[in-house]
């Protein structure tokens, strides 16, 4: 079994910068972002509360999201940039299925 997986994140000028995300900590994608100095302020530290880990997914990795709890809805549901695909990162727990993942960093206004 695999002891980390690669999750990426899309720039602007259209490159993917590879993260590797270990699967023994039980680390958030947000978590996985500001331990590579992504500018991801999560204010609220990952409670859901401050939609300032945002991002778009724009593929889902290996397997299936998990599915979006009712304070990840309500925030995303609060925010002007908001897509179909849009996430809270502080939500989405490192896994296998999460092997792959492509996200983008949203802004926050």
């Amino acid at each position: 079994m695999k002891d980390a997986i690669t999750i990426y994140v899309a720039q602007d000028n259209g490159e993917r910068v590879e993260l590797e995300a270990p699967l023994d900590m039980n680390l958030s994608v947000m978590e996985v972002l500001k331990a590579n100095e992504f500018p991801v302020q999560a204010v609220c530290g990952g409670m859901a509360i401050c939609a300032t880990c945002h991002v778009e997914v724009l593929e889902n990795g290996q397997g299936e999201l998990p599915d979006m709890g009712d304070d990840e809805a309500y925030m995303l549901e609060s925010l002007p940039h908001a897509t179909e695909s849009s996430r809270l990162s502080c939500q989405l727990r490192v896994n296998p299925d999460l092997d792959g993942l492509v996200v983008r960093i949203m802004p926050e206004a």
